[in-house]
């Protein structure tokens, strides 16, 4: 661009391009004098200038114009978006930053025995815990203080890094170290200040009593929730560090045996340090929780199934003790059994691995879950189906040679030549098949129960459902169908089937809990009582630990129950469990050899209940593959009993 200026320069306009809008403007460069100027050719510079921005076409000021009216349409809505229609939602967010909600959990509730023995209590540890939000941001710094905390602890900074790696975008601390002995807290608590986000608090954790470990089927274990558990309890005041119930009663009670949590809402400043406490409330503590079980019943019953399993040379067994009138447990014994102190703060892999691999199976609740068949302990129940059903009356006999014959298949009587005539007591006193055989499937004249309803009969006393014992992992047995048969086997149902259901034997399964229950109604007289562990909750009515009164049996037979009830009483007195009325009070009972798959021995079986006219204690005793009843259970449930009685005068 040319231009003219005079000879002695005061006052320079030089024209500059804007590009941004296509325009020109003038600069000025300033010194001492000022000097007037004109344009080569004669222009004013005012006029010059008009002259230029006229020069910009009608297009491009209108395409100036959309984009300016775009921009600010654009920064328009945006401002309505943030402000109004995310609004609230920002507005909460930065209500959540500004305060912090601290959770305040109590010490969780102590569990006791009948006689007030301490069986599940907690123990203060030191727990170190990393806030990822509240570290400091860039790497270096982080690397710094890590390696500063791993000089502390003895952790490595590479388990530091992997922690912080991956749960960086975690909201709540997370465990660093669980435990922490005594004089790392010391060294930590004096270097606290200087460790940003890293906070030592103290956990209380559980301890069970090792000296009776079958208890840990019972009360279970804490252990630390993970992802899922904690997705569903966090709106109840849980943190992710928070252990628990993950077994038995600490499970079923979670929420009464943790109490109400508190909480301390602050005040916080961008740095996450607290400025004011807003509010605080106190967490309450859980009551004691009082089980039913008797601590030292069973730590003997432990202790004999333990030597009868040795004895016998078996590995695997269960006793089940209840109060016949109410269903409270007293004993629950499964063996093999695990501590559950070995599950405090996480169990090793390999020691978990080797509990799985067990074949004797540590981990399972056998008294509970495991499924057998009865055998002759299933027969009190088709004898009161058959008397309540007029197949048979009380004297109804039928003479036993030592089998039934129907076409090419024999169905035996375990005494060879049989037990002669026999009547509803002495059936099931002597356990004889014959007699149940007939009753069950019929004979010549006689037509018995059948598949149906000796099934309805066994779910009347609770077979093929679960009892609603309050502690978790129950089976429900199983209860064979014609239906069933057809469908699972391609094969129609035979008399056959319903001889062996009638003895207990075929496809009919149970729990020795489920056969606890049904024994304790023929004891107490037609109760059908819910199990529980737990007995009572300081401060909590029975109802709101979900205690269930007792019902009466369904259509109950009071008549046909009380020959039953005779018909044990004479198993003791001149049947298969005699070494039994050696004790001190009457019992009743009822023996039982159940066959298993191929040549191992059978499972060996007693129930039963006592005293006779007033029972306080209904007995089950099975020894898996003890071989007959006579040398397994019934010997151990003499012992049993004798401790009961003399212990519970």
């Amino acid at each position: 661009m040319l231009f003219s200026r005079s000879t002695s320069p005061s006052r320079v306009f030089v024209l500059q391009e804007d590009n941004r809008f296509g325009s020109r403007k003038t600069r000025a460069s300033e010194s001492p004098l000022e000097i007037p100027f004109s344009w080569k050719d004669g222009t004013e510079p005012q006029r010059a200038l008009g002259r230029i921005s006229g020069s910009i076409s009608t297009g491009r000021f209108r395409l100036l114009s959309l984009i300016l009216l775009s921009v600010l349409l654009l920064f328009l809505g945006r401002s309505v978006q943030l402000q109004v229609v995310r609004g609230a939602s920002y507005q909460a967010l930065s209500q959540e930053n500004r305060y912090s909600t601290q959770w305040l959990i109590p010490p969780r509730g102590v569990i006791v025995d009948r006689q007030g023995e301490t069986l599940s209590w907690n123990q203060s540890i030191f727990v170190l815990t990393m806030d990822p939000v509240a570290l400091p941001e860039t790497e270096q710094e982080r690397s710094d203080l890590f390696l500063k905390v791993a000089s502390l602890t003895g952790l490595q900074i590479t388990d530091l890094d992997l922690l912080f790696s991956s749960a960086s975008s975690s909201q709540t601390p997370l465990t660093v170290m669980e435990d922490v002995p005594y004089e790392t807290a010391l060294r930590l608590s004096t270097q606290l200040t200087l460790l940003p986000g890293f906070s030592l608090n103290t956990k209380s954790i559980r301890r069970y009593d090792s000296s009776i470990p079958s208890l840990s089927q019972v009360l279970g274990y804490t252990g630390s929730m993970n992802e899922d558990e904690y997705a569903e309890l966090k709106s109840s005041g849980y943190r992710l560090s928070d252990d628990i119930g993950k077994a038995g009663v600490e499970k079923t009670y979670e929420g009464i045996l943790r109490g109400e949590p508190g909480a301390r809402i602050s005040e916080v400043n961008a740095r996450g340090e607290e400025v004011s406490v807003v509010s605080q409330t106190q967490p309450q503590e859980a009551g004691t929780m009082t089980l039913s079980i008797d601590a030292a019943f069973q730590k003997f019953a432990e202790q004999k199934l333990t030597e009868t399993l040795q004895r016998v040379g078996a590995s695997r067994g269960s006793i089940v003790a209840l109060e016949p009138q109410t269903g409270a447990v007293r004993a629950l014994v499964s063996l093999p059994t695990f501590d559950s102190n070995e599950f405090v703060g996480g169990i090793s892999q390999d020691r978990y691995n080797t509990l799985l691999s067990d074949p004797n199976q540590p981990l399972f609740p056998r008294a509970i879950a495991g499924e057998f068949p009865s055998g002759s302990i299933f027969k009190p129940y088709v004898a009161y189906a058959a008397l309540t059903e007029g197949i048979v009356q009380e004297h109804t006999s039928f003479l036993s040679t030592g089998g039934v014959r129907i076409g090419q298949w024999f169905f035996p009587d375990w005494k060879a030549g049989g037990h002669g005539v026999t009547d509803v007591r002495k059936a099931i006193a002597q356990s004889v098949n014959t007699y149940f055989y007939i009753v069950g499937g019929g004979l010549d004249d006689v037509t018995g129960l059948g598949v149906e309803r000796i099934s309805d009969y066994a779910e009347k006393f609770g077979f093929g459902s679960p009892t609603g014992i309050d502690i978790p992992g129950e089976a429900d047995g199983f209860l064979p169908s014609k239906e069933w048969k057809q469908e699972v086997k391609g094969e129609r149902w035979y008399v056959g089937d319903t001889y062996h259901y009638a003895i207990g034997q075929g496809d009919f399964l149970t729990t020795p809990l489920q056969m606890a229950v049904a024994v304790s109604a023929i004891g107490n007289g037609g109760l059908m009582c819910t199990p529980s562990v737990v007995e009572s909750v300081d401060g909590l009515g029975a109802s709101q630990i979900g205690h269930e009164p007792c019902r009466p049996l369904d259509q109950l037979n009071v008549q046909a129950l009380e020959l039953v009830r005779e018909g044990m009483r004479e198993t003791v007195t001149a049947g298969s469990a005699r070494s039994l009325s050696l004790l001190t009070q009457a019992v009743a009972g009822k023996t039982g050899t159940a066959q298993t798959p191929g040549d191992r021995p059978y499972h060996s079986w007693f129930t039963g209940f006592g005293p006779y006219d007033d029972p306080t204690l209904t007995l089950v005793v099975l020894i898996e593959e003890g071989g007959e009843s006579t040398d397994a259970a019934v010997p151990l449930a003499r012992e049993l009993f004798t401790w009961w009685f003399d212990n519970n005068p």
